[in-house]
């Protein structure tokens, strides 16, 4: 009596050991562009901690030799201005997300369900808007803030900076709307209520992911905004801490220690924003991304 050979199986290990490959392919190739995008941040630190010498010496060194926390207390403990320049960037950083949501949610939502004329062309400005540069729009804002009085104004640069930023925030606000059904607001006028009740009431709670998305990075433009505080302020009074960092640059001698010193402190406000609120970030940009 003859025994029948088993049927073959096919192992299922050269197949595991390919996924893990692949695996550890993109956990290798990650970490490499986790480490080039971190390199400019990590090189900011250890230029603050250097001594003079270090910075310009040839070749450089990658790890310092010693360490110099002398700059940090300068423009920490040494500088009175510090302070006033925390201070007006976030009332600058605050006051521009502030009017951006109040002009940017109005109008995101009347462009998805209001039936306005030239809806179309208003939606195409507003990404059109998208594609200047700042630099193209310092000179002709500052003609304009002068004749205004409002140079040297905490004011005039939450003002110059929401106008950078509202397109950007209708844009991105937009798409949330229209992912709310339109019947929500037409529900709402037949229970009596205004369009701007169901504004309000209805619609704009619905769309708090939004909302938190964009205010995260308004606040950011405007927190790190260079060109407009340079261009509308003069005197140290009204500088936001990108103009306190550019103070350090001069025409013939740039003091690099203390300009990384305080660039490392402007860091910290926001990236512990960031990361606090990383996970509203996510989720706002997968809900925005897949509303048409």
């Amino acid at each position: 009596m003859t025994s029948v050979p088993a049927p073959e199986t096919a192992a299922p290990r050269p197949r595991l050991l390919r996924w893990a490959q692949v695996g550890y392919s993109k956990t290798f190739f990650s970490v490499i562009f986790l480490m080039i995008f971190l390199f400019p941040l990590y090189w900011m630190v250890v230029t603050a901690l250097r001594p003079q010498s270090e910075i310009f010496a040839y070749p450089p060194h990658f790890l310092p030799l010693t360490l110099d926390w002398s700059y940090f207390r300068s423009v920490t403990f040494g500088n009175p201005q510090l302070l006033r320049y925390f201070s007006n960037s976030l009332v600058v950083g605050g006051g521009t997300t502030l009017f951006t949501l109040l002009l940017a949610a109005p109008a995101a939502f009347a462009l998805a369900h209001l039936p306005l004329r030239g809806k179309s062309f208003l939606l195409l400005l507003s990404l059109s808007s998208l594609m200047f540069p700042v630099i193209m729009l310092a000179t002709p804002l500052f003609v304009i803030f002068n004749q205004l009085g409002l140079t040297n104004s905490l004011f005039g640069l939450v003002l110059a900076n929401t106008t950078i930023t509202l397109p950007f925030a209708i844009t991105v606000l937009r798409p949330f709307f229209l992912g709310i059904s339109h019947q929500l607001v037409e529900a709402a006028l037949i229970d009596g209520t205004s369009t701007f009740g169901a504004f309000w009431r209805i619609i704009l709670p619905l769309t708090l992911p939004g909302l938190l998305t964009t205010a995260i990075f308004t606040f950011l433009s405007s927190w790190g905004d260079l060109l407009l505080a340079v261009t509308l302020t003069t005197q140290d009074t009204y500088k936001p801490i990108t103009a306190g960092i550019y103070s350090y640059i001069g025409s013939n001698v740039i003091r690099w220690n203390q300009v990384m010193s305080l660039s490392t402190i402007a860091m910290l406000p926001p990236m512990l924003i960031t990361l606090v609120l990383q996970r509203y970030v996510v989720a706002g940009l997968t809900a925005g991304a897949v509303k048409e």
